[in-house]
């Protein structure tokens, strides 16, 4: 690797670390003055709050990588181009591609980066944060999905349950449907559902069981019931940031679990999965870009580059949350609503490189 190539990288790493030790610790800040509060009246244990600001340190660098990247990226090449030294390396005969070289050396390192964060660091971290979250800064807020759980346990049963109590574990307006083939056998109906942990039974108040005949059916009432069931009272109470908690093989097969059972939470578990691979990818695209725009000596200097560069970023975060939502909220497949921000802006990376290298 040539002078320029090592010259040029080691600032790429420098910076993009300076810029995650500037900004992580503001954040730590931040948060800490507006949670020091309910910190202080839970008395929550001193060993407890750093594991917790370690966890958040981790989710925090995760979700703004491709932010810090793009603007540490920006920051050292418009100081290069303020210096002329850009205008001194491609006035020398290296063609803008090989002067790109370093920067995408420097993707790939920070990419492996973000693929063990993703991976590995961050789920971990993130079950930590959450967990802290809903014990000590969000009492009295569940951390379940517990609005109109609509699940198939198996092959053949299907359930439905309204307004699940995490703390009661008694719900309302409960299904069971069982299937034979595609044909309807039975199905059981209650306006309220309680579980016994005792006796590991169910207690059903307005018991409707009706099973299904050739002629006719066969309707059985009772006021209250207790019986057994083949699902797990866990099956009731999804919990609402779980595929933000696994390693990638398990969340694999979560998601696959989640479908066969048809949980309304599917599309969220699997954007979860595609930007564990989404980021990497992105890192290349922000920093093709990062270049393209910094580049360029211009008349304002740093400060005109840094304007431009933190418009491209908050269009960039905008179109990725955007995109998110739609996805949990409605039928927009989660696979196009990570990967179209990468799509638009890796065009306009590869308009930007082509007018740069013009």
């Amino acid at each position: 690797m040539k002078i320029l190539d090592w010259y040029i990288l080691k600032r790429y790493l420098f910076t993009f670390l300076m810029m995650l030790l500037l900004f992580v610790p503001i954040g730590i800040t931040v948060h800490l003055a507006e949670k020091i509060g309910k910190i202080l009246e839970n008395e929550v244990p001193f060993w407890e709050v750093m594991v917790y600001f370690l966890d958040f340190t981790i989710y925090f660098a995760h979700l703004l990588f491709p932010l810090f990247l793009f603007l540490s990226v920006i920051w050292f090449t418009s100081k290069l181009a303020n210096n002329t030294e850009v205008i001194a390396f491609l006035s020398s005969g290296v063609s803008f591609t090989r002067f790109l070289r370093p920067y995408m050396i420097g993707a790939s390192v920070v990419a492996v980066l973000a693929i063990v964060l993703g991976l590995f660091l961050a789920p971990k971290a993130s079950e930590g944060f959450n967990n802290f979250s809903y014990k000590y800064l969000k009492k009295g807020r569940s951390a379940v999905d517990n609005k109109n759980v609509f699940r198939q346990i198996n092959d053949n049963d299907i359930i439905y349950v309204s307004d699940f109590d995490v703390k009661n574990k008694e719900g309302r307006y409960f299904t069971f449907e069982h299937f034979e083939g595609n044909k309807l056998v039975s199905r059981i109906t209650a306006n309220k559902i309680k579980y016994i942990e005792k006796d590991t039974m169910y207690q059903l108040t307005d018991y409707v069981r009706r099973d299904i005949g050739i002629d006719e059916d066969k309707i059985e009432k009772i006021k209250k019931k207790d019986t057994l069931f083949t699902f797990h009272v866990d099956h009731l109470i999804p919990v609402i940031y779980a595929a933000e908690t696994k390693m990638y093989g398990d969340l694999k097969r979560f998601i696959e679990k989640e479908e066969a059972r048809g949980s309304s939470n599917v599309g969220r578990f699997q954007l979860v999965l595609y930007r564990k691979w989404s980021l990497p990818v992105s890192v290349f695209i922000l920093t093709i870009i990062a270049v393209a725009v910094s580049s360029i000596k211009r008349r304002g200097g740093m400060g005109v580059n840094l304007a431009v560069g933190i418009c491209i970023a908050m269009v960039f975060v905008f179109f990725d949350k955007i995109f998110g939502v739609m996805a949990e909220q409605s039928d927009f497949p989660p696979l196009v609503a990570v990967w179209f921000p990468n799509i638009i802006f890796g065009i306009l990376a590869a308009y930007l490189l082509y007018n740069a290298k013009r």
